[in-house]
C-alpha cells in the first residue's frame, strides 16, 4: 500500500511568522495536532513542524506567553518526509527510527502535498502493522523520556 492512498492531501500549513494563536486555530479547524511549517506563503517546501506539544513544552512549561509568540520560536526544525509513492512499510520504518508519529509528504519539487499520521495508518493499514508501529514509536518515546 502506498502513502498516497493513506495521506491527508493538501494539509493546512503555516510559516515561521504565523502567531501561535493562529496555528492553534488551524489545529482546531483541521482537527490535528501538527501543522507543517513552510518557507513562505508562496513556497510549499517544508522547513519544520509545529505540534500542540511544542506549544505547551516550549512556552507554557517555561512560563512564556504563547499569545505573544510566533511559530519560528517554538517549532521543531527537523522534517522527515516521504513521497506519495513511498510504501507503508518504509513510512513505518521512518516513524519508528525517528521516534515520530507524523511524516510530511512531498513531491519531486519538495513541495508539501500531504501529511501521513500514525492515525491514518491505524485507520487503513492491516491490524498487525498498526499494532507494531504504535508499539515501536511508543517504546522509543518512553525510552527518550526516561
Amino acid at each position: 500500500m502506498d502513502i498516497k492512498n493513506l495521506m491527508t492531501r493538501d494539509p493546512a500549513r503555516c510559516t515561521l511568522e504565523t502567531s501561535l494563536h493562529d496555528v492553534a486555530q488551524l489545529m482546531i479547524d483541521n482537527d490535528c495536532g501538527c501543522i507543517p511549517v513552510v518557507e513562505n506563503d508562496e513556497s510549499k517546501t517544508p522547513i519544520g513542524m509545529i505540534t500542540d506539544r511544542d506549544i505547551v513544552i516550549r512556552t507554557v512549561a517555561h512560563n512564556k506567553n504563547p499569545l505573544n509568540m510566533i511559530v519560528g520560536e517554538v517549532m521543531t526544525d527537523k522534517v522527515i518526509s516521504v513521497t506519495p509513492d513511498t510504501t507503508l512499510e518504509k513510512a513505518c520504518e521512518l516513524m519508528e527510527k525517528n521516534h515520530i508519529r507524523r511524516l510530511a509528504v512531498t513531491n519531486e519539487n519538495n513541495d508539501l502535498v500531504g501529511m501521513l499520521a500514525q492515525a491514518d495508518i491505524a485507520r487503513s493499514a492491516p491490524e498487525h502493522e498498526t499494532a507494531q508501529l504504535v508499539k515501536e514509536v511508543s517504546e522509543s518515546n518512553l525510552a527518550m523520556s526516561a
